[in-house]
């Protein structure tokens, strides 16, 4: 048993669904989140940067004692999860190796499709993850940048937002996938409207909720859990002045986040 925090870190706010999922799956953990909401979005910079970026924010969670790191966000996965692991000697893990396995586990076709940021797909962190798994499967990849600000500005549902969503995957059902990952964790947001517009022909795969039941295994296999004698504690940390921390935050969470901690690094 262990009664450390986990610690998550993502861009922004989006990494909350992941959060609300590890919250489902593990009700008894005392929980870090560290949103970097003055560098927000993540997904256009170079992977270069956002490494630097998620490092120092892997630094800064190891120095609150975490027992685990999570990378809830896609871009930062992409760019930084192999430094991470090999930087801190605590368990590490992201949001696109659960996705990819529950992928390939899903297609029968062996045809699967991807929207994403603008980075992860330029990474081709997916393609690397499915061929380790499975050289026979094809992915096929599209960035998908205005349902990040549909997302941001609490548009989840409409005519607008699904004609935007079939705009993006009109594409990817072209190359007649059967199973599609959501590699962006603003997306479970707007799962419902994904779905609708699959018509149920695919199989929709959240990030999140597979990133949890990875996170489940992980404290499991490394007997980290917490006792849960104690109610939970969860402190939230971001970089940002002017964000909507408290109100687009209970969106993605789901629930009042009564205190944010202002916090400046040094890169």
């Amino acid at each position: 048993m262990d009664n450390r925090p986990i610690g998550i870190f993502d861009s922004g706010l989006g990494g909350l669904t992941v959060l609300r999922e590890i919250i489902k799956e593990d009700p008894n953990e005392n929980i870090i989140f560290f949103g970097d909401t003055a560098r927000f979005p993540y997904g256009p910079r170079d992977l270069k940067e956002v490494r630097v970026f998620a490092l120092s924010i892997a630094d800064f969670l190891y120095r609150q004692n975490v027992k685990l790191i999570v990378i809830a966000c896609n871009t930062a996965t992409a760019s930084a999860l192999p430094d991470i692991r090999a930087g801190f000697d605590i368990p590490v893990t992201g949001v696109i190796e659960a996705g990819a396995r529950t992928a390939c586990a899903a297609t029968i076709s062996k045809r699967v499709g991807v929207i994403a940021t603008k980075g992860t797909v330029e990474s081709r962190a997916y393609d690397n993850a499915m061929a380790k798994i499975d050289k026979s499967i094809k992915l096929f990849s599209n960035a998908a940048p205005l349902l990040v600000e549909y997302v941001e500005k609490g548009t989840l549902e409409g005519k607008m937002l699904e004609e935007t969503i079939a705009g993006y995957l009109e594409p990817l059902f072209r190359e007649d996938i059967d199973a599609l990952i959501l590699g962006c964790t603003h997306f479970p947001l707007i799962e419902e409207s994904i779905s609708k517009c699959c018509d149920g022909k695919v199989k929709v795969i959240s990030s999140a909720i597979e990133t949890a039941k990875e996170v489940r295994s992980i404290l499991k296999q490394n007997n980290i859990e917490n006792d849960g004698f104690s109610k939970p504690k969860r402190i939230f940390y971001e970089t940002g002045n002017t964000s909507k921390f408290f109100s687009v935050g209970k969106m993605f969470l789901g629930e009042e986040i009564k205190e944010v901690i202002k916090v400046e690094l040094k890169i």
